[in-house]
């Protein structure tokens, strides 16, 4: 019954999170979270979680090395937040509706997050350099 469970949950956010990689909301969050939940009970999907995780920690590392993308990343994130935003206080977008404002919201907060975190954290995470 467990493992039902599991692939039920995990199934849905992963499919969801896949839905939402073309929508607004925090698509590779909850592809990532679907298959976090799989892999609890479910050997095959420990690798495309692990896939995901390396995947997750070049976008970070990127980041957190370059200013620029460090910056692009931020005024992305404060435009979903906008767009979240103005849907709320009464603009009609297309395809938007609270719910998507609400996700488009979130996932800004969480980039903005995670962009301020990898700053801050800059050459903590970093291999030590073999000394010459």
């Amino acid at each position: 019954m467990s493992r039902v469970l599991v692939g039920a949950v995990g199934g849905v956010l992963a499919l969801t999170g896949v839905a939402l990689l073309v929508l607004p909301g925090p698509g590779f969050v909850l592809v990532a979270t679907g298959l976090a939940v799989l892999a609890t009970k479910f050997a095959w999907a420990e690798r495309p979680l692990a896939y995901a995780k390396h995947q997750a920690r070049r976008g970070v590392a990127e980041v957190r090395r370059s200013r620029l993308r460090a910056a692009g990343s931020v005024l992305f994130a404060l435009g979903l937040v906008a767009v979240g935003l103005a849907q709320i206080f009464g603009a009609d977008l297309p395809f938007m509706n609270l719910a998507s404002a609400a996700l488009m919201i979130g996932s800004g907060a969480v980039l903005v997050r995670t962009v301020v975190h990898a700053r801050l954290t800059h050459g903590r995470h970093e291999a030590p350099q073999a000394r010459r």
